[in-house]
């Protein structure tokens, strides 16, 4: 079903609304939650959350993008309950490792006080990526917005691992110089 025709069914607030988002979109939600979370059945769980958010968000919102939209709700949960399972002294997943793999660039996120700073730092990065090549961008957003594991990003892009290593090293340190030059303190 075309997502437009998905969409109005949320916005008609008819049930099956939810049925074909599982149908296109559930491997993909899957796929970002079980990275993220190392956990099929906490997977699963946010996934369906993801539907549940999908339903109460439309209307009032109406996403161009579907995928897109479904994608960023699932990112959001998984992270939360990522959160919420390591203060349980549970938790896998690839997010220790991204997150310890960027730390030096966003590690004072949380801290920033003003939310044009914050804004103007997003653009920067958006700004960087635009200059990489669409492979480079593709494996930064691979890794640190989908949380792809190495193996599975080196297989993807037909390149050996310690080449994806290296090559995410190369992105982080130029986007790293690239933010000092803009006056960001990392």
């Amino acid at each position: 079903m075309e997502d437009a025709k998905i969409v109005q069914l949320y916005w008609s607030r008819d049930e099956q609304a939810i049925s074909a988002t599982a149908d296109k979109y559930g491997n993909y939600c899957t796929f970002i939650a079980g990275n993220i979370l190392g956990n099929n059945e906490d997977a699963e769980e946010c996934v369906n959350d993801t539907y549940l958010h999908a339903w109460n968000s439309m209307p009032p919102h109406r996403p161009n993008i579907l995928s897109t939209f479904l994608g960023k709700i699932t990112r959001n949960l998984s992270i939360n309950r990522y959160k919420h399972n390591t203060a349980d002294k549970r938790g896998g997943g690839e997010l220790p490792m991204v997150l310890d793999e960027i730390s030096e660039l966003v590690s004072d996120m949380d801290d920033v006080e003003n939310e044009i700073e914050y804004k103007e730092l997003i653009d920067a990065i958006d700004t960087f990526l635009g200059t990489l090549s669409v492979k480079m961008r593709g494996i930064f957003v691979r890794r640190y917005w989908y949380f792809d594991n190495i193996s599975y990003i080196a297989s993807r892009f037909g390149m050996t691992e310690n080449n994806i290593s290296v090559t995410l090293n190369h992105i982080r340190l130029k986007l790293h110089n690239y933010l000092l030059e803009r006056g960001f303190e990392l």
